[in-house]
């Protein structure tokens, strides 16, 4: 049985792992720019976890995902370019998501739940992340315009809402 929860910082080495394969499949699915220098560092994973809104995905004791998810307002979000967001209502943010077992639905496991929790969701990712595009358009997300991340670089805006 699949269990998603908060992480735990006795499991940072474990989401690191988690992390340098999701970098292993983006830089061979033709996205190698996304999450350059070993990020997410474990910096930011420990802040994260402190913060209590990044969750994993378990299943017994084997780690399968990691995602970060909160209720709020992500500051790169404010300005958007060649769109807009489908509402301006208080929402929900997804970011880092990572699987270790493709093909078997984790993504939309991470997403529905977030979804159980808010009815309101926005997520962005590269330009050159084709599988995840094609996981929040299968998810009924929808393409809304370009943000600009923390990093200076351009993603591709989703948004998702009743």
């Amino acid at each position: 049985m699949v269990v998603i929860r908060r992480a735990k910082s006795e499991e940072v080495s474990k989401i690191e792992e988690v992390y340098a394969q999701a970098r292993q499949f983006m830089a061979k699915t033709g996205n190698p720019d996304q999450w350059k220098n070993g990020y997410p560092s474990r910096k930011l994973i420990m802040q994260d976890i402190e913060a209590e809104q990044l969750y994993v995905c378990l299943e017994g004791d084997k780690l399968l995902g990691v995602f970060v998810f909160f209720l709020g307002g992500e500051p790169s979000y404010e300005e958007m370019r060649e769109g807009r967001w489908l509402n301006e209502k208080p929402y929900g943010t997804i970011h880092r998501v990572a699987v270790v077992d493709k093909g078997r639905g984790l993504i939309h496991k991470f997403l529905g739940w977030c979804w159980k929790n808010c009815q309101n969701l926005r997520i962005d990712t590269h330009g050159k992340n084709l599988p995840m595009q094609r996981a929040l358009e299968k998810d009924g997300f929808q393409r809304c315009g370009y943000v600009t991340a923390e990093d200076g670089t351009e993603r591709v805006a989703y948004h998702k809402c009743e």
